[in-house]
């Protein structure tokens, strides 16, 4: 299957699935999720986790930040693109200067040198920019290797790996080794996050599923998500905020009484534990 007739079956599986979940149950394929999430948890204990610890102690933090940076430098590319497709023509233009910036003064993107010209990082992928055209996330679902998303962000999964060092091997051996080589420097970086989560949590599934949804809803609203009541029924007199002293009916419900909240460079760059690909 190329990568347009998976993104194609991806928006028709959204489509169609999306009654599945509802806010007071968007897990319904728990058991099923379950089964994976314990398949990823015996993969990574055994295989990824050990080859990160033992490529985090032979690869130089030097090296590993370098990669690190080209491998987001590639997906600043897919991130921009989205920012455009979202409407956010300013943002949007940021990012086509931040990939500049970096991919020639920065030497291909291997020194991030835009982020202290305060270009900062937009983390957005084909998931949110459907969220932000109001396309509900529908069913929670645990993927084998790739971890948490939803039925809406998994519309977005083809992207994502599309904007990926891989994509620039010339065969597919050479493809195989760079996604590897991501796959082991992303576990590497995420290694004291996974181990904290394996201290604190006593359903280890639950809080990964209710972090993941947590976090999605606040990029998708850029940390300013509506109260549960507002998202449940917008249209009820009784959800709306009361007007401003001396505004005017239409005013008060065109007009918002405070700026909206922009997301800060440390919320754009916060890294998601759970990804394999960030």
């Amino acid at each position: 299957m190329n990568r347009k007739s998976a993104l194609l079956v991806g928006l028709l599986l959204a489509g169609a699935l999306q009654g599945c979940a509802t806010r007071q149950n968007p897990d319904p394929l728990e058991p099923w999720n379950r089964k994976v999430f314990g398949f990823n948890e015996s993969l990574d204990a055994n295989v990824l986790k050990p080859v990160a610890e033992g490529y985090k102690v032979v690869t130089p933090e030097p090296v590993r930040t370098a990669f690190t940076n080209f491998v987001s430098n590639i997906k600043d590319v897919w991130s921009t693109a989205n920012l455009f497709l979202q409407g956010r023509f300013k943002d949007g233009t940021l990012g086509v200067i931040r990939f500049t910036v970096n991919s020639t003064l920065g030497l291909g993107g291997l020194i991030d040198i835009a982020t202290p010209m305060q270009l900062y990082k937009s983390n957005e992928d084909f998931g949110q920019t459907l969220g932000v055209w109001g396309v509900k996330p529908g069913a929670y679902i645990v993927w084998p290797v790739l971890g948490s998303s939803t039925l809406r962000d998994s519309a977005g999964i083809p992207g994502d790996m599309y904007f990926s060092p891989s994509t620039l091997g010339t065969y597919p051996r050479e493809e195989n080794v760079l996604r590897a080589l991501q796959i082991v420097n992303a576990r590497a970086n995420y290694l004291s996050a996974t181990n904290l989560v394996d201290d604190v949590a006593l359903d280890k599934y639950s809080f990964v599923r209710d972090a993941y949804l947590q976090r999605r809803q606040n990029l998708i609203y850029e940390g300013d998500p509506p109260e549960e009541d507002e998202m449940d029924d917008p249209s009820q007199p009784e959800n709306v905020a009361p007007p401003a002293a001396g505004a005017s009916e239409v005013g008060a419900a065109t007009v918002p009484d405070a700026p909206v909240p922009v997301k800060t460079a440390q919320a754009e760059s916060a890294p998601n534990p759970w990804a394999m690909f960030p």
